[in-house]
């Protein structure tokens, strides 16, 4: 699904970045071969002016070397950024100042990013929170939580919007008021999956980002999000996991964190849930159990810490997390409702009314639970559940 989204002012198109962009979209060219190339020469844009064995001695395939010395990399690649300049895309470069430095680091770094929003976070110290698509309310309120509080005390949070996990971890840094980084598996202008069209919006809305390694119009294609997580651990000086199965996806991004020299957090499970065999495994294998951001926070680097703490004395409040101070108690008959809700189990609404049947009237535990959930310390879920909020 394409994106209609607001459209930043674009950059001119310049020759470097024309000739990275150019070899990205080349056929047979991955980003090890692509930087190996451009190391060799004085400036990108020398590319388009060598001749035919000059690119092959690049030890580029016969195909791509072709493709390159008779123009059509360069026309491609022009077409995208005209492409890109009329959505509000950026195309950000490994030559580019507002290319993470950390993303540098590792083994295979994308070449290009494809950026909508503030290309300027990617530089920021962030932690990427990942798991299962189909997590627990349990799983939903960690993520959130762990989330809005670390945002809170100046962290950026990354991950990949997908359903469960991702989607909760964006929301809980939204509700900080903070704004975070998707990187998708898809180009820039498709949203996947599409009910996260309404998250997208805010994200850019909230001053964050959207980041893509793919050209524009890519679909999603199950071998793309593999390679994406190396992108989310790559951004970032750790990755918390939440909640995964043993066979998910999450157990890649784990596994490039810790190959890329990364910290490894995981969130402790119920040991009878599947979705809790990565994050437990992982903790047994010398991941930081981490039930609170302060867990988080122990283990980052004291140069990290003083970074982050720069970052609260300007601003405006004085003080970190300033908007996680204690709730009021809940009162009356509110309170009798929020005593029984469970944060790791939801409550179907005639559970509710069968367990307060000697103290509420339904429509008194109707109105308190539409009252909890205006002011947010409880979560409606399908089929009439309901589950307390972290």
């Amino acid at each position: 699904m394409t994106t209609t989204l607001p459209l930043p002012v674009a950059a001119a198109l310049d020759e470097d970045r024309l000739a990275w962009l150019a070899l990205t979209l080349s056929p047979g060219l991955g980003p090890r071969r692509i930087l190996d190339a451009m190391r060799q020469l004085e400036t990108p844009s020398q590319i388009f002016g060598l001749s035919l064995t000059s690119i092959e001695a690049l030890k580029f395939p016969a195909s791509a070397a072709q493709f390159v010395f008779d123009g059509r990399a360069r026309a491609a690649a022009e077409e995208e950024w005209e492409r890109a300049s009329k959505q509000g895309v950026q195309i950000v470069t490994f030559g580019c100042s507002q290319y993470s430095d950390r993303l540098k680091e590792i083994y295979d770094p994308p070449p290009v990013l494809w950026v909508r929003g503030n290309a300027d976070l990617l530089g920021r110290i962030s932690i990427a929170i990942v798991g299962t698509r189909h997590p627990s309310p349990y799983g939903i309120g960690m993520a959130e939580m762990l989330a809005r509080d670390l945002a809170t005390r100046g962290v950026l949070i990354v991950s990949g919007m997908a359903r469960g996990i991702d989607t909760a971890a964006h929301k809980g840094t939204l509700e900080a008021g903070k704004p975070t980084v998707a990187v998708w598996g898809t180009g820039a202008d498709v949203i996947y999956p599409k009910e996260n069209k309404k998250l997208a919006e805010d994200i850019l809305a909230s001053g964050g980002a959207i980041v893509s390694e793919l050209p524009l119009g890519t679909f999603p294609s199950p071998q793309n999000f593999p390679r994406r997580n190396r992108i989310l651990s790559g951004l970032s000086v750790g990755v918390l996991v939440v909640e995964a199965s043993e066979n998910s996806g999450t157990r890649v991004t784990a596994r490039c964190a810790a190959e890329q020299g990364r910290d490894v957090y995981a969130v402790p499970g119920n040991v009878t849930n599947k979705q809790s065999w990565t994050p437990n495994t992982l903790i047994k294998q010398g991941a930081q159990l981490t039930a609170t951001w302060e867990d988080v926070w122990e283990v980052l680097s004291s140069q990290v810490r003083l970074e982050l703490e720069k970052g609260w004395a300007s601003e405006s409040n004085g003080a970190p997390g300033a908007s996680l101070l204690p709730e009021p108690p809940a009162t009356g008959n509110e309170a009798i409702v929020l005593e029984v809700l469970r944060q790791d189990a939801a409550l179907q609404m005639d559970e509710i009314l069968e367990m307060l049947e000697t103290q509420l009237t339904s429509a008194e535990v109707f109105t308190a639970l539409f009252e909890l959930e205006l002011a947010g310390r409880i979560r409606s879920l399908p089929g009439k559940n309901y589950v307390r909020r972290f």
